[in-house]
């Protein structure tokens, strides 16, 4: 699994319309967020970091609830933008997420074992067990 990473509003435009997981590592306005939604209508999360999560305004928290986005807090960590713009979920992660599913495991328990070890937090955890 890719997370587009995009570090200002400038790149939003030229987005690839297919994007469904997006980092936001600026402070997005509710125009961004709006132009993000347009470039790319078929993305289900937008992530930001959690400084700039509790400066979102309630009317975009409410758009993106009735579009069926979700927003979420967290970071991408150790990402370097200038070597790659997509922040990669690691295999193995997903390997164990399945393995930890198949063992009968509930999904809070497997995000509760796996937010400690890992880098993503407990929001993109529980999209990614969504999509499994």
């Amino acid at each position: 699994m890719k997370i587009r990473v995009v570090s200002s509003r400038e790149e939003i435009p030229e987005l690839n319309t297919n994007e469904k997981v997006i980092h936001l590592a600026f402070r997005p306005s509710n125009k961004d967020i709006f132009s993000l939604v347009q470039t790319c209508p078929k993305v289900e999360v937008i992530q930001i970091p959690s400084s700039y999560r509790r400066t979102v305004s309630k009317s975009i928290e409410m758009f993106l609830e009735m579009q069926n986005i979700k927003l979420i807090e967290g970071d991408v960590w150790g990402h370097r933008k200038d070597i790659n713009e997509y922040y990669s979920v690691s295999p193995a992660l997903l390997d164990k997420v399945k393995d930890l599913k198949s063992e009968g495991m509930s999904d809070e328990e497997i995000v509760n074992k796996l937010e400690r070890e890992g880098k993503l937090n407990r929001d993109m955890l529980f999209y990614i067990l969504s999509k499994k």
